[in-house]
């Protein structure tokens, strides 16, 4: 194989981890699936199994100013435009691309909208299309408003609460409606709907059915709760019998029907507006761009991994070809690199990341550097040797195990690296602007989704298959 552009082959090093697997291998017998996990485990890999927090719920504040609206029109635009630019000929994404365009374009006139979309929602059953109805005969109190009813939430589908969630990014404001105290879901759901504070007011609906006293400890528990406002209506209130002592004597009974109390929601709600209205407006803008701008990343990410894969493989088999023909490198090679330099600049050029060679190089050692600390070579080692051991033939072969390793190493890196890149916002100036904490994290998962047993033989097949090809595999 002809070596044409300058690279620092990863997982030379890996014949110091040779040497200490052949100085215990002794202690090795022939193992199956479930052992061979369990190697990796007792490995040193503690943190493979690290319990997962809940995620929190990220607040955002409102924009003070338009100048914070028109810089995230202009981000999402840029990913835009990227997406646009590197999808060649796939027609499926330009088209995808020429619709995120123009929905882009249509946000800059949203800026100086000045009514405000209005969004009803809460359990079923709570009295959200009678309070719209009861509000819109009052529209002379919110002359700028519109209001829309979601889906019911808490009908027992997880995915339906999500999607009445997600419906309401596109509202400037939220009217939460309950007719009682909050249950720990509703609760969860509202915390989930208040993530920009000041965005949302709980409406406690139908409090003509309770008494005086409930209504108030019900209030109260709201208020003392919530980190939002909090209101009382009576949007239909229940008809009360009314009796009359008639002159002769005689009594009459018949059922009237109050008028319904919104005078305290249409008061706070026409103080938000005042108040709030273009910043909640402002909001919303904001809301869309990075809803546009997500969708293009994903796109984009997708695009950028296809073009990606194909370099990467292309590395770890150089890697392995190199190791395979000098099984014993020089051990300070191990301390300076595990992946290859060359890998590094092209994956930056697919992700519009520009290193130089000397930049490449410093990356490349830093992620070797992590591997080491985290025990990836000797784990991977292990664990290739095992799989090998399947085939005597082939395990005989000298190189084969360095081999398998460095490519298997060098495809880690790579795929830790693509991951780490597409999350940067901004070029990597240079190495030395690696996040080594988030790429260490990044390649603790990475490599703990390659090591399923399924996979790893898979890829001990293909690489024997290069490096002897008159092997029949394992």
């Amino acid at each position: 194989m002809k070596l044409q552009r300058p690279i620092l082959v990863g997982g030379l090093g890996l014949s110091f981890a040779l040497w200490l697997f052949d100085t215990l291998q002794d202690s090795f017998v022939q193992i199956g699936e479930f052992s061979l996990l369990g190697l990796v485990a007792v490995g040193g890999s503690l943190w493979l199994f690290k319990p997962r927090s809940s995620k929190p719920v990220l607040q955002e504040e409102l924009p003070r100013d338009r100048a914070t609206v028109e810089k995230a029109i202009s981000d999402a635009e840029v990913v835009i435009n990227q997406l646009a630019g590197a999808c060649d000929q796939d027609v499926e994404t330009k088209n995808f691309a020429f619709l995120l365009q123009n929905q882009i374009s249509k946000l800059q006139n949203e800026i100086d909208s000045k009514e405000i979309q209005l969004a009803v929602t809460g359990g079923k059953s709570v009295g959200k299309s009678t309070l719209i109805k009861t509000l819109q005969q009052n529209a002379s109190s919110l002359p700028v408003a519109t209001l829309k009813e979601t889906a019911p939430l808490f009908i027992g589908a997880s995915n339906t609460d999500n999607e009445v969630i997600a419906d309401t990014v596109t509202s400037d404001y939220v009217l939460f409606v309950t007719n009682g105290d909050l249950t720990d879901t509703e609760y969860q759901t509202l915390t989930e709907l208040n993530a920009t504070p000041g965005r949302v007011m709980v409406v406690f609906n139908k409090q003509d059915q309770y008494i005086p006293d409930e209504r108030e400890s019900i209030v109260s528990s709201l208020k003392q709760r919530l980190q939002c406002s909090v209101t009382a209506t009576s949007a239909s209130p229940v008809p009360i019998k009314v009796r009359k002592h008639n002159a002769d004597g005689t009594t009459s009974e018949w059922m009237e029907q109050s008028a319904p109390d919104i005078q305290q929601l249409t008061t706070q709600l026409s103080q938000v507006i005042t108040s709030s209205g273009q910043q909640l407006i402002w909001g919303t803008t904001v809301r869309k761009a990075n809803f546009l701008k997500t969708e293009a990343k994903t796109a984009l990410n997708i695009v950028r991994e296809r073009k990606a894969n194909p370099i990467i493989e292309q590395h770890q088999w150089i890697a392995a070809a190199a190791a395979f023909a000098n099984p014993v490198p020089a051990l300070d090679i191990l301390a300076t690199a595990a992946i290859n330099a060359q890998m590094v600049i092209d994956l930056g050029s697919v992700y519009q990341q520009k290193f130089s060679l000397e930049q490449a190089k410093t990356v490349a050692a830093e992620m070797g550097g992590l591997m080491l600390k985290l025990g990836l070579v000797e784990l991977s080692t292990k664990a290739i040797s095992t799989v090998l051991k399947t085939n005597a033939v082939t395990y005989a072969v000298g190189g084969v195990i360095q081999g398998v390793s460095a490519a298997y190493l060098t495809r880690v890196a790579g795929l830790a690296l693509v991951e780490y890149l597409q999350a940067q916002e901004v070029s990597l100036e240079t190495g030395n602007a690696l996040n080594l904490d988030k790429l260490r994290s990044i390649m603790q998962n990475v490599f703990q989704q390659n090591q399923q047993v399924a996979l790893l033989q898979g890829f001990v097949s293909q690489g024997v298959k290069r490096l002897v090809p008159a092997s029949e595999g394992v």
